[in-house]
């Protein structure tokens, strides 16, 4: 299904006619060009968009070492919606990947994934119908890394029991506002 069409039998109810401010962060490498095509989308489609454009630097613009500045931080704040192209994580150069960045800055702390089976597509499973819901900011996202010897780095995976906590409240609220049947936890830690 084109993307026009797929905008066009959405319901009424997600789209206004009020005009609204997006933070828009193009991207690098391809993500210009996809940015580009999304824009095209929008206003072929007369969705009343103006874009507030942000872009990600290529050196650490605040003392914690983030590739994106507060005033960036700021419009997404501001906006309360923003649009991310893809982006390259340097490797090994210092910096907090941006979606790290994003994460911690705007306390997007629950990865929300819907999975569901879609009628008449053939799939290994059938009849799937399930949502995981992972913690975004710590753990892998912790973004405590460094170089042990030339070649070889760590990545420390930290989780508080905060963060569980919260990401626990989280998932339980969701499976209650949505009238899931169950939760089930899962976790990486090793056997004690």
């Amino acid at each position: 299904m084109k993307a026009n069409n797929i905008i066009k039998n959405c319901s009424s109810k997600y789209f206004s006619s009020v005009r609204r401010k997006v933070t828009l962060f193009r991207g690098d490498g391809i993500g210009p060009e996809i940015s580009k095509s999304v824009m095209d989308i929008f206003e072929a489609n007369k969705i009343p968009i103006d874009w507030v454009f942000h872009d990600i630097a290529s050196k650490a613009v605040t003392d914690s070492g983030d590739l994106i500045s507060k005033e960036a931080i700021q419009s997404v704040l501001d906006n309360k919606v923003a649009l991310k192209g893809p982006f390259t994580t340097p490797i090994g150069k210092g910096h907090r990947s941006l979606n790290v960045t994003l994460r911690k800055n705007l306390q997007l702390y629950a990865n929300v994934r819907p999975v569901k089976s879609i009628p008449g597509v053939k799939t290994l499973y059938t009849n799937v119908d399930l949502v995981t819901i992972r913690e975004n900011t710590e753990g892998e996202y912790s973004g405590h890394e460094h170089e042990v010897v030339p070649g070889v780095m760590e990545n420390l995976k930290i989780i508080s029991s905060d963060a569980c906590e919260r990401i626990a409240n989280y998932a339980f609220k969701y499976a209650v506002d949505n009238n899931r049947k169950s939760v089930i936890a899962g976790h990486k830690m090793g056997v004690q």
